[in-house]
């Protein structure tokens, strides 16, 4: 009787594993033969992400709040931890502010208690919101940032903020073996319909023939990094011992006004949906775009696919979901 080849890759943990990024960063794991336990709450992440991989040998789900310490018994063999946990887009983060700095603030000290605990690293995917509306350009690790700590998204940013002092206090005081991850815009599919990004924003109105919403002239700038390379620079990183000493940006260089990407949209989608604009949110930043210089000398990465490619798989994915013949991925309520 021949014996079934057991894999010899690691086990993770991935919070927020059912989210946007959680659930592709779980799908590569999986594919290079590690073992995921994957936890989530489900109050912004979709169960449909994870579906295909609820009867995978090596996967394991948790519907657990990270606010909450995570059962020590389920944990006890990891190597690592991914801590995506905590709602990224705008409506999401906004809709209950208090529980949002909760995660981001409780749920990273949890995360690091159980990392000391184990013995075993922990990745912190935190924002290039805690650069604020930057007076730098572009945005070096070094920076300090230019956050509004009272207005409507500093629940988020603040919250990114603090969870960074916490892991650096942790490595400091603890030795708790840490990796710092700033990520920039980042877009593919299974990005929600309604998340409130102006990737699906704009994907979203054209494939509707709904007006194109502009703030403030659309002179932003972003720059925009496709999901496939997001998740390559996350596994370098933690793969990356001397990535632990400082936080390192992720993100994809290539700078594009707001309104260029508008019309990249329109012209992919062919839609005949026109630009309106309107005034610019409160805090919404003027510019952002990374320095990967750190990211490049650490991990050798940096990002692979243009706009112009990454768009037109995510158009595909949001035009399925629109037209409900995506039975995996379509977001409950979507129409």
């Amino acid at each position: 009787m021949k014996h079934a080849i057991q894999p010899s890759g690691r086990r993770f943990i991935v919070t927020g594993g059912a989210g946007f990024l959680g659930s592709h960063l779980c799908d590569r794991l999986l594919a290079r033969g590690d073992r995921v336990l994957c936890v989530d709450n489900m109050r912004s992440g979709d169960p449909r992400n994870i579906a295909g991989l609820l009867r995978h040998p090596r996967f394991e789900f948790l519907d657990a709040d990270v606010v909450v310490p995570l059962p020590r018994l389920a944990c006890r063999d990891a190597d690592g931890i991914f801590n995506l946990a905590c709602p990224a887009s705008p409506p999401d983060y906004q809709r209950d502010p208090v529980q949002t700095f909760r995660t981001s603030v409780l749920g990273a000290m949890n995360l690091l208690e159980l990392a000391r605990a184990l013995r075993i690293p922990i990745l912190q995917a935190s924002t290039s919101e805690i650069y604020g509306d930057p007076e730098q350009h572009p945005q070096r690790e070094e920076y300090r940032g230019n956050v509004n700590p009272i207005g409507l998204r500093a629940c988020y940013d603040e919250g990114k903020r603090a969870a960074e002092t916490l892991f650096f206090d942790y490595a400091r005081s603890y030795g708790v073996e840490i990796r710092v991850a700033r990520i920039f815009n980042t877009y593919g599919p299974r990005m929600r319909a309604d998340d409130g990004r102006v990737v699906s924003n704009f994907i979203v109105q054209a494939l509707r023939g709904e007006d194109i919403t502009l703030y403030g002239g659309g002179r932003q700038t972003r720059s925009f990094c496709y999901r496939d390379d997001l998740v390559e620079g996350l596994i370098r990183l933690m793969d990356c011992p001397e990535a632990a000493a400082a936080p390192v940006n992720l993100g994809n260089p290539e700078e594009f006004t707001i309104a260029e990407l508008a019309a990249i949209v329109l012209e992919l989608t062919g839609s005949p949906s026109r630009c309106v604009d309107l005034p610019l949110p409160s805090d919404d930043p003027r510019q952002r775009c990374p320095d990967i210089s750190r990211a490049e000398a650490l991990l050798g990465w940096r990002p692979t696919v243009s706009l112009r490619e990454g768009l037109v798989p995510t158009i595909e994915f949001f035009a399925a979901l629109l037209d409900g013949t995506d039975g995996v991925n379509r977001r409950r309520g979507a129409a």
